[in-house]
């Protein structure tokens, strides 16, 4: 047998799984639902290590082993023979939200459950565990253990709003899974020290190891469930003036339809469409982490294939294959199920934003724009004219190649009007400057205004072709229109607009640049062909090379590697199980079937082609279907009822983690891109603050990319596939008793995010020695004169008189300094709260009686005299006891 031990992160609290390993082909497990101290886990090891051993009192021979020890479990799967485990064996910390930390999966292991005595060899099982590791799990998988990342901010934050009475008509349980002796008196639903928890069910869009978990998902305690999200995660901190301010941006891959830039085009059969991303830039003030009483603003937005039915064929091996158009739809019922997910998730307006070629010598891209433009406008036919769905259109080629014409101009007009409809979610209400100070464009803007700040309604989808190059600057332009929004919301600037060329849009667009070559390396192959630089016309020379190599990258992996990387995608999202009898996954000519069920088998239920939404959606727009308090959406909530010094819901424990002995040099806040340290310029006035405009030469690092060493480290950094390995956490068992189950990072690597501060490349040590030289007029912004007037004479004078008369009593003998007729500036009444005026001694403070007595007690106890206890002690002690071992 295998023996599953897991623990929180203070160790306190154990559960255990048995895994079965006689049978060949099934999975057995076995979870008990107790939680365990860790005396408890420690006296069952050490239980089955004894009962285990070959011969009994042994020493030598250990009846229990450590197999492996991980931070997680990903999933079971088979494939012919019988099941694996998946484990996440490394992590690292890579965004901090309200104290949730949020990891990406550095590496992974698999092992293989069934004993080799009852093993059943197949000789295709080697080739699916090939195709399966091709997924690499180590390169942009995401997964957090108490913040659900395949949710928006806006709803997580929601359902914490949710009425209390609500909770309580949900809760299952009332009582703990252990037998509480303190219950009656400390867990009352009336106030008192009880709170409830509450725990949604995950998007399943989002989630990328579901089909993993299915199959123990019903049979373990949820705890055990991990989910984890595929695609970007990416944390910069602004400074303003030592504020700290997060700028996370969370991109979500959807799983269905998923697959290569060529071989997925369009949408399936269910309205999921190809290269799905939600992009989601959350912005909060970290000097107050908790969810309730911190300030918490979100802004999110969608890419996607146009849904249409539609492909290109790759087999002509040229470099734009024809776009052809696979079935007729002339009630756009695809486009109907898509849009109907989107009003569910996100509510009205749904607002297109589509950047294809609408003016070309052959009739390429616009196939889509026509087709696309004929399925809105038979949809809005149906909705109610306030609720229609949006459709800009927008030829970013044309408008790119115009001498006249600046591309990013226009797109922040366009981003403007988006805001304004769509709004963005904070979490807090109007600021009072906003009365004071009021702005027009603030007192435009859409959305959904409650008593406790704001809610997004609606959403911007924005796509191209590929949804990559064009799509990725028109988000940053209409993010960054956000992020103006969501500074002023929190009252950190005085108008909602951010110029180019600060600080804080240089951060800003560096983010988005690794969220954008990110997603186009998984999807296309190789990284962002234009930048935001591009589309500015500020671009190097030496970028266009650059753009030709990229050019070539994705040409090579579209025509060579995606057919492989679509075969271990099918496989690893279950949209492929391999059974005995049946034709293998590479002896299949297409996948088309695979993704599209109605090819196999007809739905008995018809969807309406003129009611083509899900009924009650309407009924709560402009607010999304999702966020709404009904009975629906209250069966997806787990509700339970903890004490509140229970430390599964005490964010200070899982941020500071007192239990630990922490690391500066390893600590997560310090070495996060820091908008101060990386981009601030070093010679910066009198003005360091970050939404001042820079000249391009003026800043703390290389971001017009005129340095080949910086180049080159966020080169490694973009690329996951050929990056260093990062510093990552070493996972240490929690079943052995010798393991204190500390992180460990490995030393020698960059973090992904972040630049180091102690390591200088040799050929800087110059300018570095000269930029830290300076005139006063450069850093204080004042020359000081040569020689102090005689009034600042005297007042230095008599704080060093002051300093080194302490000594003296007698104030009238002070004769120092006579040359400059000071006697009588120093010969001062006493001014401070002593009874001497000098600035080493003090008189001793004055303490109560209660300070007193306790003082006593406690001298009292150290020589063996206790007092005896009173009414309050017992309550606190069995507080104590009740936290820490109940």
């Amino acid at each position: 047998r295998y023996f599953l031990v897991g623990s929180n992160p203070a160790e306190t609290k154990y559960r255990v799984l048995k895994i079965d390993r006689t049978e060949p082909k099934d999975l057995v497990i076995i979870d008990d639902k107790h939680v365990y101290t860790q005396q408890e886990v420690r006296e069952l090891l050490g239980r089955l290590d004894l009962g285990n051993r070959t011969k009994i009192g042994q020493k030598g021979s250990s009846g229990l082993s450590r197999a492996v020890s991980a931070f997680g479990v990903v999933g079971f799967v088979r494939f012919l023979e019988g099941y694996y485990i998946v484990l996440i064996t490394k992590r690292r910390k890579m965004a901090d939200i309200g104290g949730h930390a949020i990891y990406k999966i550095e590496d992974t292991n698999m092992i293989y459950i069934p004993n080799d005595s009852v093993r059943v060899t197949h000789p295709d099982e080697a080739r699916y565990l090939r195709i399966f590791q091709n997924v690499d799990l180590s390169s942009n998988f995401y997964f957090s253990y108490s913040y659900d990342l395949s949710h928006s901010l806006q709803y997580n934050l929601t359902v914490l709003r949710m009425p209390l009475e609500t909770l309580r008509t949900e809760t299952t349980q009332t009582r703990q899974e252990s037998f509480d002796i303190f219950e009656d008196e400390g867990l009352s639903t009336q106030g008192g020290s009880g709170v409830f928890g509450v725990c949604s069910k995950p998007y399943e869009k989002y989630v990328w190891n579901g089909k993993l978990l299915e199959a123990v998902k019903n049979t373990v305690h949820r705890d055990w469930l991990l989910y984890i999200i595929h695609g970007f995660c990416g944390q910069s901190k602004l400074l303003i003036y030592g504020r700290p301010i997060y700028v996370t941006l969370i991109a979500r891959r959807s799983s269905k339809f998923a697959g290569t830039r060529f071989l997925k085009r369009g949408a399936n059969c269910e309205g999921d469409v190809a290269n799905e991303v939600e992009t989601e830039q959350i912005l909060y003030d970290a000097s107050v982490m908790s969810f309730s009483a911190g300030s918490y603003s979100s802004y999110v937005q969608v890419r996607g294939s146009v849904p249409l039915y539609w492909s290109q064929d790759i087999s002509t091996m040229m470099p734009k294959p024809p776009i052809t158009l696979d079935q007729a739809d002339p009630f756009a019922h695809v486009a109907a199920l898509h849009f109907d997910q989107m009003l569910q998730r996100f509510g009205s307006p749904i607002i297109i934003l589509n950047l294809v070629k609408e003016r070309e010598k052959r009739k390429h891209e616009r196939i889509l724009s026509e087709e696309l433009v004929a399925a809105v406008t038979y949809l809005n036919q149906f909705l109610p004219p306030e609720h229609a769905i949006i459709y800009i259109p927008w030829d970013m080629a044309k408008y790119t190649k115009s001498k006249l014409c600046n591309v990013l101009d226009r797109l922040n007009v366009i981003a403007e009007s988006v805001v304004k409809k769509t709004g963005f979610f904070v979490n807090r209400p109007d600021s009072y400057c906003s009365i004071l100070r009021p702005d027009e464009k603030w007192n435009e803007l859409g959305g959904y205004v409650v008593s406790t700040g704001r809610l997004q309604t609606g959403v911007l989808r924005t796509n191209c072709v590929d949804c990559l190059d064009r799509t990725n600057t028109a988000q940053f332009m209409v993010g960054k229109c956000a992020l103006a929004y969501q500074l002023y919301s929190l009252g950190l600037i005085d108008k909602p607009n951010l110029q180019f060329d600060t600080d804080a849009v240089r951060l800003f667009e560096e983010l988005y640049e690794d969220h954008g070559d990110t997603l186009s390396l998984q999807y296309g192959g190789s990284q962002l062909v234009h930048r935001v630089k591009t589309y500015r016309k500020i671009a190097p020379w030496t970028q266009h090379s650059k753009d030709i190599m990229q050019t070539l990258s994705r040409y090579y992996s579209n025509a060579f590697s995606d057919a492989d990387r679509q075969d271990s995608i099918n496989l690893f999202l279950g949209v492929f199980k391999p059974t005995e009898g049946k034709p293998h996954l590479w002896e299949l000519p297409t996948d088309f079937y695979l993704h599209h069920k109605n090819t196999l088998s007809l739905s008995q239920t018809r969807r309406s082609y003129t009611y083509w939404w899900t009924t009650g959606v309407l009924k709560h727009l402009p607010l999304p279907f999702d966020e709404v308090t009904c009975a629906e959406n209250r069966h997806k909530l787990t509700v339970k009822k903890f004490h509140k010094y229970e430390e599964e819901i005490d964010i200070h424990n899982e941020f500071f983690r007192p239990y630990e002995l922490s690391s500066f040099d390893e600590t997560f806040c310090l070495a996060m891109t820091n908008s101060t340290r990386d981009f601030m310029p070093k010679n910066v006035g009198i003005d360091p603050s970050p939404f001042t405009v820079r000249k391009p030469e003026e800043t703390g690092k290389s971001v017009l990319g005129n340095k080949s060493n910086r180049e080159e480290t966020v080169l490694q950094r973009k690329t996951a596939a050929s990056a260093p390995p990062p510093p990552s956490e070493e996972a240490v068992s929690s079943s052995s008793e010798d393991d204190s189950g500390t992180d460990k990072e490995d030393e020698g690597a960059v973090s992904q995010r972040s630049t180091p501060v102690k390591v200088t490349d040799t050929g800087d040590n110059t300018k570095i020695t000269e930029n830290v030289v300076q005139s006063t007029k450069d850093v204080y912004g004042v020359n000081l004169s040569d020689v102090p007037s005689e009034d600042d004479l005297a007042i230095y004078a008599r704080f060093v008189q002051l300093g080194q008369s302490q000594h003296k009593q007698d104030k009238s003998s002070q004769q120092f300094c006579s040359k400059h007729h000071l006697d009588r500036v120093i010969n001062l009444i006493p001014i401070s709260s002593f009874s001497q005026d000098n600035i080493y001694e003090v008189q001793p403070p004055r303490a109560d009686r209660k300070s007193i007595e306790i003082f006593h007690a406690h001298i009292q106890a150290g020589r063996g005299n206790m007092q005896p206890l009173g009414k309050d002690d017992f309550l606190m002690y069995r507080e104590y006891i009740r936290n820490r071992y109940l």
